[in-house]
């Protein structure tokens, strides 16, 4: 138990209360995730894990399936033919973070790379912006995507 407030800084982020829920309701949404070859269930929910937590706190509550349904959707992975730069970004960012133990770095920068905005949006809105603003969705530009 922390004593005092919540400490603050680099990479601390914002807890939110129930967060261990979050894996259940990933675990259900599974089935629904469009993999490509090579990606791995696990590597995709531990990397949007951070993504549906920090989108829970904003809003001051435990996590919900919309908190997911915003994570996999700005990744791409509802969409069975996802943009190329895109499946090449999230290949190169997501792979291995599974384990925590020796990723939790690249977890956090999946994490702290989708905008505030991004994740104040309602599912609806972030489906109506994916795929053709997916780089405005994540914060990057054409030049980081490749």
């Amino acid at each position: 138990m922390i004593a005092g407030p919540q400490p603050l800084g680099p990479r601390l982020g914002t807890p939110g209360p129930d967060q261990g829920y979050a894996l259940l309701i990933a675990r259900r949404l599974a089935p629904d995730l469009d993999l490509q070859a090579g990606e791995v269930e696990e590597d995709v929910i531990q990397g949007c894990l951070g993504v549906a937590l920090k989108r829970a706190s904003l809003f001051g509550r435990a996590p919900v399936v919309h908190d997911w349904r915003v994570a996999f959707t700005v990744w791409g992975f509802y969409d069975p033919d996802p943009p190329d730069d895109l499946l090449a970004l999230r290949r190169t960012m997501f792979e291995g973070v599974g384990n925590v133990l020796h990723h939790y770095t690249e977890a956090r920068r999946i994490a702290d790379m989708v905008p505030e905005a991004t994740l104040r949006m309602t599912p609806a809105l972030a489906d109506s912006n994916y795929p053709e603003r997916w780089r405005t969705l994540l914060g990057v530009t054409a030049g980081d995507a490749a």
